[in-house]
């Protein structure tokens, strides 16, 4: 890292730790660097106000407009552009222009133009006439469309954004007076439903609405359909002709291994800016790489796009276009804009001036004949070389500063037959040739990727205009990653077979086929994308935070049910051997909407080991010898009278006493505990319980590469923990019936999701038996084997655990 830069960039008041992620960041760097430089803060630092412009100058850049990009970082640093709206209309008022027309430029960027907070206030005060019988109607709800509005006055266009919303808030208080009962947001009482049914429910709900990150912030400065210019305004026309003007988006992942966390944040732009707009998004498998694709996930790709609530408008596929990507790589070298090369990869990258970044200088390959490449590039498709001997190359421009201008290849041999055209072709295009140009053939309005893929938006463009095809716009949004594990394909792959972990869908890792293993919701996961918003910076979370938005999610979608770990039998002598009665219990404490259930209550009843010391203590407050607890929902408490213990001295079974209650005060603490009833068939005994921790000890595993063994030194030998012999109270049979009449696939059985009360989140295990379920009258009468992943823990501390 170049301390030179962390300190020029700190010039503009970019924070240490800011200043040194941008440094790493190789498409924004080289950019920020010039644009501080061209505003003269390279000795001395910048107003902060004008240091946030300069850096999103950089960041927000287009190919065309960046030969003027000295004369826009001037601008503001002259004070000609003071916000970020001016900015943002600037780079698009350059954008492909030779020259500028200062007049004209001045013009349309607002320059030296002034709004003030008056000129704002009789603005809105118009504006409020025209709205108001639906400001009245809807009050406070209608802030979002009235303060939108607001915003999109033409005389208000350069306005400061915070006097408008300052304004807009005066101008509402001014007719609605203060908010009052009215403008709660009350929640809709839920119908009394099956839990699974319920979440469901809402899931497909949530799936399909579009949250306000499609409306604001970086998203909102997205052009329209027909606002991208092309080479040819023709193909605009035929573009509009073909869509009707609408947003068409599209997911492309490469059908290489399985969908991760950050994928969810891409699957939600795309589909969302989709649905926010009435547009479409396709799914499209980049599928151009056969060595590294396999049905497997092809398929997974798919199921997880439609179990985190979005369908495809089209399914399609990259290898449809192999004829027509093959013939355009053939117009591209009869226009002399891409030639066959014999290079090795270390010529290639000696040419490119090798690891001392030094000059770089065309092969011999570069310049010859039209013809010879044409025929040379025939022969490939024909078998006529042996992979490595010969690429075709897009002659591009070795001058330019980016990387991604550097003689890019777009065809190499490979002989592996392909999972859908077979041994038909022997060549195939790469990712920086095939991508744009399908983008163009399904006619996407908004190409949206990563941050990593910035410098690649210029041979994006490059290639399109080179062929003289529609050009869609790209668009890069930073990344979402996870603290305390890895993402990388390659490395997932060796954990797996290292046998770190079960599987690609071992609930320890982030992959989205785990992380649905492990019972989290799928609207879990799209809620907490739509909270964390899209920049241009990269998100890096800790687990924590995603756990609790999980934790808080299951809270008020799963049913509770009683559980014991490691558990101790409790016989109640006061009580007739025969002893029953049937207690009928909430699904969820003080929320009738969720339903309830009927559990035995009988003389003996099992605790879980935790809830019992033979030695009390002052900040113990469950069960000890002499001591009362409640049982939850039973009417009575009981006392513990006696301790049985086997010759080892290991405790066996506890007696206890159960009081009338109108001799007793309210316990200090409730118990949970689960009878022993062999005629209602309880206790549920499970087969085992999979309690997950942290894969990785660390929050970056990957610091460990220079140590021997590199990041799997780092892996946690303790972050899984099985536990034996745990019981659950028959309520678990409700939550599986209800699922087994529910469930579609009547395979995803991570949707049998339910909390045991004071233990954790839970749900079913696929590698659980439930044998015939289909044809039981329940699924008690079925199942052969009960596996239970814990999916969250309560996260309850210590102290408050002794209390309750």
């Amino acid at each position: 890292m170049s301390d030179d830069l962390v300190l020029l960039f700190q010039n503009i008041g970019l924070t240490e730790s800011k200043a040194k992620e941008t440094v790493k960041n190789k498409n924004l760097a080289p950019t920020l660097e010039k644009v501080i430089h061209s505003a003269g803060f390279q000795d001395k630092h910048s107003e902060k106000s004008t240091g946030a412009l300069l850096y999103a100058l950089a960041s927000t850049i287009t190919p065309g407009a960046v030969p003027h990009l000295d004369y826009l970082a001037k601008a503001i640093r002259d004070s000609k552009l003071n916000t970020t709206d001016q900015v943002s209309a600037a780079i698009k008022f350059v954008n492909d222009k030779k020259e500028i027309d200062e007049a004209k430029f001045n013009e349309e960027c607002g320059v030296g133009v002034v709004v003030t907070k008056e000129d704002v206030k009789k603005a809105v005060d118009e504006y409020t006439e025209t709205v108001k019988d639906r400001l009245v109607k809807d009050r406070y709800k209608f802030f979002g469309i009235f303060f939108g509005g607001a915003k999109n006055i033409p005389t208000l266009k350069w306005a400061n954004g915070g006097d408008i919303k300052e304004v807009v808030d005066a101008k509402m208080l001014e007719v609605l007076g203060p908010k009052d009962e009215r403008d709660v947001v009350v929640k809709k009482k839920k119908e009394t439903k099956p839990e699974v049914k319920e979440e469901k429910k809402v899931e497909e709900a949530s799936a399909t609405k579009a949250p306000d990150m499609f409306f604001e912030g970086e998203l909102a400065k997205l052009h329209v359909p027909g606002g991208n210019p092309q080479i040819k305004p023709e193909l605009m026309a035929e573009h509009l002709k073909a869509t009707g003007g609408k947003y068409i988006t599209r997911f492309p992942p490469e059908p290489n291994g399985f969908l991760h966390i950050g994928h969810a944040k891409a699957i939600n732009i795309n589909f969302g800016l989709a649905k926010a707009h009435n547009g479409i998004c396709n799914l499209r498998y980049d599928d151009t790489n056969p060595e590294a694709e396999e049905e497997r996930y092809f398929t997974s790709i798919l199921e997880i796009v439609k179990w985190l609530g979005f369908t495809p408008s089209e399914v399609t596929y990259s290898s449809t276009h192999f004829q027509k990507l093959y013939e355009l790589a053939v117009e591209l070298i009869k226009k002399d804009k891409a030639y066959i090369c014999h290079c090795t990869g270390e010529e290639i990258q000696k040419h490119r001036g090798g690891p001392e970044r030094g000059p770089r200088t065309a092969c011999v390959h570069r310049d010859r004949p039209i013809s010879e490449s044409l025929e040379l590039f025939e022969k490939m498709k024909n078998g006529g070389f042996e992979e490595g001997e010969a690429i075709l190359r897009m002659k591009m421009d070795l001058e330019n500063g980016n990387p991604q201008f550097w003689d890019l290849v777009a065809y190499r041999v490979l002989k592996t037959p392909h999972h859908r055209t077979g041994s038909e072709w022997l060549i195939y295009p790469t990712y920086d040739y095939t991508h744009c140009l399908v983008d163009s053939f399904e006619n996407i309005t908004h190409s949206l990727c990563t941050v990593e893929f910035m410098q690649s938006r210029f041979s994006y463009y490059w290639l399109c205009d080179a062929l003289e095809v529609y050009k869609p716009v790209q668009w890069e949004y930073g990344r979402l990653n996870v603290a305390n594990t890895i993402l990388s394909k390659r490395k997932i792959a060796e954990l797996v077979n290292k046998k770190y972990v079960f599987d690609w869908d071992d609930p320890r890792l982030y992959t989205l086929p785990a992380i649905r293993r492990r019972g989290v919701p799928p609207q879990a996961i799209n809620n907490f994308v739509h909270t964390l918003g899209v920049t241009k910076s990269d998100t890096v979370i800790e687990v924590a935070k995603l756990d609790a938005f999980i934790r808080d999610y299951l809270n008020e979608t799963a049913p509770r049910l009683m559980g014991a770990f490691n558990p101790i039998k409790v016989v109640i002598e006061n009580l007739p051997e025969d002893y029953e009665q049937m207690l009928t219990v909430p699904n969820k404490p003080r929320d009738p909407a969720m339903g309830e259930h009927t559990i035995p209550f009988t003389r003996e009843v099992w605790i879980d080991g935790s809830d019992f010391r033979e030695v009390d203590d002052k900040d113990f407050f469950r069960l000890a010898p002499g001591k009362t607890v409640g049982l939850l929902n039973v009417p009575c408490p009981i006392t513990c009278t006696n301790v049985i213990k086997d010759a080892s001295g290991k405790i066996v079974e506890l007696r206890a006493r159960y009081e009338d209650a109108a001799g007793f005060k309210r316990p200090k603490t409730y118990i949970q505990w689960v009878a022993e009833s062999p005629k209602h068939g309880s206790p549920v005994r499970l087969d085992e319980v999979r309690l997950f921790d942290r894969l990785f000890n660390h929050a970056n595993p990957q610091d460990k590469k220079e140590v021997p063994g590199g990041y799997l030194t780092d892996v946690n030998p303790d972050s899984l923990s099985i536990e034996k012999g745990a019981i659950v109270e028959i309520g678990l049979w409700d939550v599986m019936d209800r699922w087994a009449k529910s469930s579609e696939s009547k395979t995803d059985y991570e949707a049998m999701r339910f909390q045991l009360t004071r233990i954790g989140y839970f749900c079913v295990d696929k590698e659980a038996d439930l044998g015939d379920f289909t044809k039981a009258k329940s699924l008690k009468d079925s199942v052969k084997k009960l596996i239970l992943n814990r999916t969250v823990s309560l996260q309850v501390s210590s102290a408050l655990k002794n209390k309750e």
